[in-house]
Parts: C-alpha cells; structure tokens; sequence
C-alpha cells in the first residue's frame, strides 16, 4: 500500500484537531501562558522597535549594549562573553550571533583577554557609547507610554511577574513539580498490561 501525502497531511491534520479537543476538554478552554506571554512580548518588543527604529538598532541590540557598558571598567575592559550571555540567559551561539552585527557596524569589538587568549570580552566603541545615549532617551519615551497605556500597577504587576518567572527559584520550583521529568520505566521489564 502506498503512502499518499494528501492523506497523511489529512490524518496529521485530524491528530491534531483531536489532540486540540482533548486540551479544551481538559482545560475548558485553550489557554496557553506561554503563547500568551509570547504575544505580549513580540507586541512589546514592536513598540520599543519602532522608537529605536530612527537610530537603526532594535531593542534586543540595545539590550545587549546597556549590558556590555554596564559591566564595561574605566580602562575599557568589558564583559567575558560568557558573563554576558549567563547575564542575559542566553545560549553562547545566540550571543556571538546578536552581537556580529554590532561588530560590523562599528558599535561594539571584541578583544581577546590578556591573560587567556581563549576568552574575549565585549566593549562599546566611542561610537557605541554615544549611539547608547540616544538609544536611551527614545527607549524611555516608549518605556512611559507603555507605563501610561497599562497604568502603573498594571505595568509593576506584569515586570514583577516577567521577573518571577525569569528567575532561577521558578525554573527550580517548575522542575521539582514537573511530571514530564518522572523517570522512565526500565528497559529490562517490559511495561505491565493493563487489563
């Protein structure tokens, strides 16, 4: 019997409108935090976008930037690049990715570490710093509105829930009660039938 992708994009299709029927059964509705949150910060992340849009940078660079001149010394020795990504939750690879095009455009270097060779740190240029200062001034433009649009408490409610679930204490107390980590049955047994 041959395969027909026509009807294995039906039987996909069928799978999954079971599998989203038994979410809203179990749940009475389709709710999902992480889409959610996703949405929100995508929205968020559009609007800050937009002020920096005139400056040529996005708010996830500009991020970055207020994080390497925040740890960046007097004699110009900025952040290991491994800090900084431990610094920003992020992977190393995502790091090095987002930061080529600060690189490029002049904005940021990257120097090698005086004693291990292996290590490099993160520093703003002279045209980084002056780039930073007035990224900040149209950043807190957009950081007032947003505060005006939701109102104060709302804007308190959601960073302090934003850094509730950033924090190490949520990820250790979501994996102490997460049931997808319950070990595997033993491969030696075979699986008890239930009758």
């Amino acid at each position: 019997m041959t395969n027909h992708p026509v009807g294995a994009a039906a039987d996909a299709d069928c799978a999954l409108n079971q599998a989203i029927a038994e979410v809203t059964a179990a749940t009475g509705a389709q709710v999902c935090t992480n889409t959610s949150v996703r949405l929100a910060a995508r929205r968020l992340g559009q609007l800050y976008d937009d002020a920096l849009a005139p400056l040529n940078i996005k708010a996830t660079q500009l991020a970055l930037m207020v994080e390497i001149g925040k740890f960046q010394s007097a004699d110009g020795q900025g952040p290991t690049l491994q800090d900084l990504a431990n610094r920003l939750a992020i992977q190393l690879s995502a790091l090095t990715h987002a930061l080529r095009p600060l690189v490029r455009d002049g904005i940021a270097e990257l120097r090698q570490d005086a004693q291990d060779r292996r290590t490099k740190h993160a520093v703003l240029t002279a045209r980084g710093k002056q780039l930073l200062a007035q990224a900040i001034g149209r950043w807190a433009a957009a950081n007032e509105r947003v505060e005006a649009v939701l109102g104060p408490a709302s804007a308190a409610s959601l960073r302090a829930l934003a850094d509730q679930v950033a924090s190490d204490a949520f990820m250790v107390a979501y994996q102490a009660e997460n049931p997808a980590r319950v070990p595997l049955p033993s491969r030696s047994a075979p699986p008890a039938k239930e009758d």
